[in-house]
């Protein structure tokens, strides 16, 4: 039986990939300390995730071990080989990386080293896929000449129609501290396999979204964002006119790329995964689209001020994935998956 350790378990694309691998068959460890209730509070618990996974699953365990701590993961590897690891477990706020720096960066940075040499030294066969951003390439997209229209903000260089690609430059512009944590994770993961020739994959996602997201003000904008506007609680738009840009991605469609990528591995690939330039939407443009959804108003206000290194326009340009990726596409419109954050949200309060 192959067995599968995905980290951040318990979080959105991590407790995704716990059932999607159990119900393929493989045995599924996981690997999930709740570190995100620390990081984001109450609203960020991923608890109740964690009793669901175990209600559905049929041969999951979790282990509640923090990624940091080098001395726990070799055991873990020691005692159980791995066919394929799915490193899911981030910080992923810039706003909580400038507050705590040390922690946002030996969880980010020092905590993906330990597991690729963990794997390295005990598990080197297996597929290691590490679960990026987007924002490794900082404020850079900003530089680039945009259209602004009532919205929302737009490339004007047609070399931009399909989004930002993998040949977008990483230096000479503003990350935030999160996402120059992320960037030496995601160079680690290049690295181990090119030096090593490990079978390593760095996916740099868009806003990924979907179920169980444990959305807080700080992480999750859409599952916030419907949070927010069912529960009527109040909602602020920082910066740009919230014409700023995203492109949303379903967890399911992240983890067929996983899939995929794991049918015929490589070493040191990189792909941006996002929901590209037809699941692209600014803030106002959402905040349109949950109104109409859940039956609800927004109470938002707005503020100058953006969040530093924010992109006001990002999308990722999906070529390389397409043609790499062997049968995977973005199966999940966002008109779908607004609709599925609406049910989840009414199911919830029921």
């Amino acid at each position: 039986m192959p067995t599968v350790l995905i980290t951040g378990s318990s979080g959105l694309i991590g407790s995704q990939a716990v059932l999607h691998y159990d119900r393929r068959g493989f045995r599924v460890i996981g690997v999930d300390n709740n570190m995100r209730r620390e990081f984001f509070g109450e609203g960020g618990d991923t608890t109740p995730t964690y009793r669901m996974l175990r209600a559905k699953t049929r041969d999951f365990l979790q282990y509640p071990i923090d990624i940091r701590d080098r001395a726990k993961l070799d055991r873990l590897f020691e005692r159980q080989p791995f066919d394929l690891i799915c490193h899911c477990a981030a910080q992923p706020s810039h706003d909580l990386a400038a507050r705590r720096p040390f922690d946002d960066f030996d969880v980010n940075a020092g905590g993906t080293l330990n597991l690729l040499e963990m794997t390295r030294r005990h598990s080197p066969q297996a597929v290691f896929m590490h679960l990026s951003t987007n924002k490794v390439y900082g404020d850079g997209p900003n530089r680039l000449e945009l259209i602004e229209s009532d919205k929302r903000h737009d490339f004007a260089d047609p070399r931009y129609a399909e989004g930002i690609d993998e040949e977008f430059p990483l230096d000479h512009c503003l990350h935030s501290l999160m996402g120059a944590s992320k960037v030496a994770a995601d160079i680690m993961v290049q690295e181990y396999g090119r030096y090593f020739g490990m079978k390593t994959v760095v996916f740099r996602g868009g806003c990924l979204t979907g179920p169980r997201h444990s959305a807080v003000e700080l992480h999750g904008f859409l599952s916030y964002l419907v949070k927010a506007t069912m529960k009527g609680m109040p909602y602020t738009i920082f910066g740009y006119k919230g014409k700023q840009v995203r492109d949303q991605l379903h967890s399911a469609d992240v983890v067929a790329a996983f899939d995929a990528f794991a049918a015929d591995p490589r070493p040191g690939a990189i792909y941006n995964l996002g929901g590209g330039r037809a699941n692209s939407l600014s803030v106002l443009e959402a905040i349109d689209k949950v109104e109409a959804a859940s039956g609800h108003k927004l109470n938002w206000t707005y503020r100058e001020a953006s969040r530093i290194g924010d992109h006001i326009c990002y999308y990722s340009n999906l070529t390389r994935a397409r043609r790499e990726l062997k049968g995977w596409d973005v199966t999940w419109p966002v008109d779908r998956i607004i609709a599925e954050l609406v049910r989840e949200e009414a199911e919830a309060d029921e």
